[in-house]
């Protein structure tokens, strides 16, 4: 998905419209964050006092420890250092925010191997198999072939919902039975995605904790088994993070990582914490790309990632 696929798949009234759900979606962290600032912030001086108190505020909200400090920084310097109200405030932390994010808010790009093969990762709740439902949806409506292979082999339910998906989004299932090898479905579905003229195929994960060693090393299974068929495969591995998990999902991140060469992140359930700074920590952290992002549970509630409007959602401007 290109950046002129995102600009054009989309008129004024839809950007509008995600705009405000992606502001409704973080309701939880702008509002604290706001009412944090609002009990510190008036008229005069900034003390030291204050500032500290101002940057434990933006840490509570899992923005981390950097930020927090340029944005203190930011206020106790120049225009700002004899006074600030909290519109103010907001309006500094909008704008740190897309400093941060905008060198990884990227499109998903679907190069040019056929089949171009996005493994998908994540623990279980993460909302996973939703996501890939999501961009199955998006794919199809780009007139791509798309097929999913319902590598999570562990829960009947999730290869049901990947089944549904497939009915919804007119995408081709590759499916065994639950307790079946999850690496030789991963290198079945590659071998008939190519036989069969495939553009896209989205490989499901079992959910794993990050502290699984024997799960992480299945993941690491269905990645060497695909090279078999092609060596560049998988061309995209996205990691689905819940944002509600807060600071653990940087350990995810990290092991991840390291496992199965997480290339871009998804964060979803945006509009279930007061913790939306997470994402910003993360980025700050491991200078991933974020491809998507999603703020409920709708079909159309996965979007690309747009660095400003997220930094003025998150800060509350409306």
């Amino acid at each position: 998905m290109s950046d002129s696929t995102n600009d054009t798949a989309a008129g004024n009234g839809d950007k509008k419209g995600w705009l405000g759900r992606l502001t409704g979606g973080l309701k939880r962290t702008s509002s604290s964050l706001g009412s944090a600032i609002a009990d510190l912030v008036t008229k005069g001086p900034m003390d030291p006092a204050k500032l500290d108190m101002i940057q434990d505020a933006l840490v509570r909200a899992d923005l981390g420890y950097d930020l927090a400090h340029r944005v203190t920084t930011v206020i106790s310097e120049g225009v700002y250092s004899q006074g600030i109200t909290p519109d103010e405030v907001k309006a500094v932390v909008a704008a740190e925010v897309t400093k941060i994010l905008m060198p990884v808010a990227k499109p998903l790009v679907i190069g040019d191997a056929r089949p171009f093969v996005i493994l998908v990762a994540g623990v279980n709740g993460s909302g996973k198999t939703t996501t890939i439902g999501k961009l199955a949806s998006k794919l199809s409506a780009e007139g791509r072939k798309v097929v999913l292979a319902a590598g999570d082999t562990f829960r009947a339910a999730a290869i049901d919902q990947l089944k549904i998906w497939g009915q919804r989004t007119g995408a081709k299932i590759i499916a065994r039975e639950q307790g079946s090898d999850s690496a030789s479905l991963a290198f079945e579905a590659l071998s008939e995605a190519k036989s069969g003229g495939a553009d896209v195929l989205i490989v499901d994960t079992a959910g794993r904790l990050q502290n699984r060693a024997e799960l992480m090393g299945e993941l690491e299974k269905m990645v060497r088994v695909m090279k078999k068929i092609d060596a560049s495969a998988p061309h995209a591995v996205l990691l689905v993070l819940d944002a509600t998990v807060g600071q653990n999902a940087l350990s995810q991140v990290e092991v991840f990582g390291k496992t199965a060469g997480v290339t871009g992140l998804v964060m979803t359930k945006l509009d279930g914490t007061a913790r939306g700074g997470i994402l910003v920590s993360i980025a700050e952290k491991f200078k991933l790309p974020i491809h998507f992002i999603g703020v409920g549970e709708g079909i159309d509630d996965l979007e690309p990632f747009a660095a400003k409007d997220f930094g003025k959602a998150l800060a509350g401007i409306e």
